[in-house]
């Protein structure tokens, strides 16, 4: 295919779209989902897709409607259809030779960002997504099975579509953020501001819109293959009085296969975020599980955002409710266990910025273990130095830089369930 823009036809239906191809060697393919017939022929998608292409990527414009059926609103919001429709667009791309080896992203406005969401859930692998002015709720039964890395942009003025956002990435388990653009409303119409969303949704797909043929030495299985590795770095605790506390729900299969590999107890360190006020996925701190759960502040943010003491009060017992119930799921009534005089080895899949991980080494801090083991497959450097200090000792086996997301470092990634969290505390019961 030429470098530019060019006509095509999506089968089976013959969805009209735009695709767009840059001069250079195209590092990945951005499918843009719009809820309206003419998604195709939106200016601001035009712009971001004009962006993209100059910057490297291959852009596809299409409208997930047929002329006419945009005159039913029930259409606009129909997810199940615009998401079916989405898919074929993606498996179309797999069959184009100038696009079939393209990692591929979703760029979903407004119903189109559910329906990218779903989508990825339902087609073909999705390397990432972002949302610009969306409806991301209306995929809520899927949003906790989504995998693909999620940006979700939201004008700062747009109050009623923040609010649905918020409740999404709330529910959201995959790598996410939350960028709000000040003074936008929910068309971005305001000078700059399209700008901004331009530049929000280029950083993402570089970040995470990769060459799948891409091969490196630190990717891993899954989580149990990263368990059996990490739990070769940690052979020097076998039969050592140590216990393995999981990060649930991703660090538990890693876990599983540190305490087997060290004939140790394995069990669930729990954490509940405190998140700012008015900006829940912004953490001032954690409520921490254990004999005795522990509330630990993040001074620097509590600095900058001055939550009120009741705040603090009041959400950190909102998140004990929360922790109760959890703890209640995966351990019944047995109680936390006692880690006096004994090694801990704490255990996630990854660790990105390391904010819960501090935390819960904070409160570890205070509950007389005798040593304090941080032990994960991968991090960023800067992260794993940040929290020296925080553990008497860090075993990392993968320290890549740049470093972008956790996933990345994983062929299969999928969401682990409570479900398999329990069986496995069960299974490590009997070893």
């Amino acid at each position: 295919m030429r470098a530019g823009f060019q006509d095509v036809e999506i089968p089976p239906l013959g969805l009209k779209a735009v695709l767009g191809i840059p001069e250079a060697e195209a590092q990945g393919l951005v499918i843009f989902a719009h809820g309206s017939g003419s998604g195709r022929l939106s200016p601001r998608n035009r712009a971001v897709a004009e962006a993209l292409r100059e910057t490297g990527f291959a852009a596809l414009l299409l409208d997930l409607l047929k002329e006419g059926e945009e005159l039913d609103r029930r259409n606009v919001f129909d997810i199940a259809l615009l998401s079916k429709r989405l898919v074929m667009a993606a498996q179309w791309a797999k069959t184009e030779d100038a696009l079939e080896q393209l990692a591929i992203g979703y760029f979903g406005a407004s119903t189109g960002a559910a329906a990218a969401l779903t989508a990825s859930v339902i087609g073909p692998k999705i390397s990432a997504i972002v949302s610009r002015g969306g409806r991301p709720d209306l995929a809520a039964n899927v949003l906790a099975r989504v995998t693909a890395p999620t940006l979700l942009i939201v004008g700062g003025d747009d109050i009623p579509v923040i609010a649905y956002n918020r409740n999404a990435f709330n529910m959201l388990h995959c790598e996410k953020e939350i960028r709000i653009v000040p003074h936008a409303g929910h068309l971005f119409e305001e000078p700059g501001t399209m700008e901004d969303v331009i530049a929000h949704a280029i950083e993402w797909f570089q970040r995470f819109l990769r060459d799948p043929k891409e091969a490196r030495a630190d990717v891993f299985a899954d989580r149990h293959d990263a368990g059996r590795k990490l739990a070769s770095a940690l052979t020097k605790y076998k039969d050592k009085n140590a216990i393995v506390l999981a990060l649930p729900r991703g660090g538990v299969p890693v876990a599983y296969e540190v305490a087997k590999a060290l004939h140790a107890p394995l069990d669930v360190l729990l954490v509940r975020k405190i998140g700012a006020p008015g900006h829940p996925e912004l953490g001032i701190g954690a409520v921490v599980d254990g004999a005795n759960p522990q509330i630990v502040l993040n001074d620097d943010v509590v600095r900058i955002v001055r939550p009120s003491e009741s705040y603090i009060a009041a959400e950190s017992a909102r998140e004990r409710e929360e922790l109760e119930r959890r703890r209640k799921a995966y351990r019944g009534t047995r109680p936390a266990p006692d880690l006096t005089g004994r090694t801990v080895i704490v255990v996630d899949d990854g660790i990105a910025t390391g904010g819960t991980a501090r935390a819960v080494l904070k409160a570890l801090g205070q509950s007389g273990a005798e040593r304090i083991v941080l032990a994960m497959p991968v991090a960023p450097p800067e992260t794993v130095a940040l929290l020296e200090k925080e553990a008497d000792e860090i075993v990392c086996l993968s320290m890549p830089e740049p470093f972008s997301a956790v996933g990345l470092h994983y062929r299969d990634f999928e969401q682990t369930t409570d479900e398999e969290v329990v069986s496995l505390l069960a299974r490590a019961a009997n070893i």
